[in-house]
């Protein structure tokens, strides 16, 4: 899972930024009485998700679900969509989940990278989990099956939450490998609220959206075909520029439009600075850790910059 770093002031409501509310989310202290509080703003790596994330806001509702799909995202990457029943249990596009799994001593953190309107309308959410050795990892990719069942508890201070009262914002999405994952829950978000507009002339307005998403190869590239029907469905609103930096066979011709080879530069970037953009970057701690600053190099205001690492 991922390791969390909220810019300092970016949910300050002074200036409107969007990942808002999150002192609502205190748990109590009861609730987070089992972990160990650690500084979270540490590179250093820890395997352990809950040790990672021991000072991160989280729910109190802890909630049962079950596996209804199972899908290949990548060679590396499998997706679950899981239905949860219980109405209590929400979350803010961005987010991430405690995962417990039953027979399994670690708890595993996925983020989610449907939105929050699936949930509302479905009851489903949403999970793609790269393979690695990690046990809650290997049990998604050997043990899990149809039907299984899992305890869910949502968490996270990286999120997008725009409200009726916010000045429209733009947004630029900046995302490494699976660190698409909770940057596709803020596009779909986002998606959702466009369409919503159009349809009834209410909710929230928000500006445009520009996704720079980079991986090894384009077989890499995760969930590439709902990214580019969302480019087709709003062309007005949504593009995407999708790097890969290890590309070995042809590029398809559907993709070639949006690829770029060779990795997301510091120029791309910053040629889509300006007063109203707000900033989110999930990636490699390397790549959080370079834009963060380039960005604040170029006098982006630190509450407009919000970023998450993974590991």
């Amino acid at each position: 899972m991922a390791h969390v770093v909220l810019i300092p002031g970016f949910c300050r409501r002074t200036v409107e930024a969007i990942c808002t509310q999150a002192a609502l989310w205190r748990s109590t202290v009861s609730t987070l009485r089992h972990l160990t509080l650690t500084s979270i703003m540490k590179s250093k790596r820890k395997t352990d998700h809950l040790e990672r994330t021991a000072s991160v806001l989280r729910r109190e509702v802890v909630a049962a679900a079950k596996v209804c799909e199972i899908a290949h995202e990548s060679p590396s990457v499998k997706s679950l969509c899981l239905l949860v029943p219980d109405k209590d249990f929400s979350f803010k596009a961005g987010q991430w989940v405690d995962f417990f799994i039953p027979g399994v001593s670690v708890v595993g953190g996925f983020s989610i990278c449907s939105s929050p309107q699936l949930l509302e309308q479905e009851r489903i959410i949403e999970l793609a989990v790269k393979y690695t050795n990690h046990p809650p990892a290997v049990w998604v990719h050997n043990k899990c099956t149809l039907d299984s069942e899992v305890t869910l508890r949502v968490g996270g201070e990286f999120f997008f939450d725009p409200q009726p009262t916010d000045a429209p914002r733009n947004l630029v999405l900046i995302a490494g490998g699976v660190g698409i994952n909770p940057l596709l829950s803020i596009l779909r978000h986002s998606a959702d609220l466009h369409r919503d507009q159009a349809d009834k002339g209410s909710s929230c307005e928000i500006g445009t959206i520009k996704l720079f998403y980079s991986a090894k190869n384009t077989s890499e590239l995760l969930f590439k075909k709902n990214i580019l029907d969302l480019v087709n469905e709003f062309p007005e609103k949504i593009t995407c520029s999708l790097h890969v930096t290890k590309q070995m066979t042809q590029i398809s011709a559907e993709l070639k439009p949006y690829i770029t080879e060779g990795r997301i530069t510091e120029k791309e970037i910053r040629d889509h600075i300006s007063a109203e953009t707000l900033f989110y970057i999930c990636g490699p701690p390397s790549m959080t850790d370079f834009f963060s600053k380039q960005l604040e190099n170029s006098h982006v205001p630190k509450e407009h910059i919000c970023f998450e690492k993974w590991w």
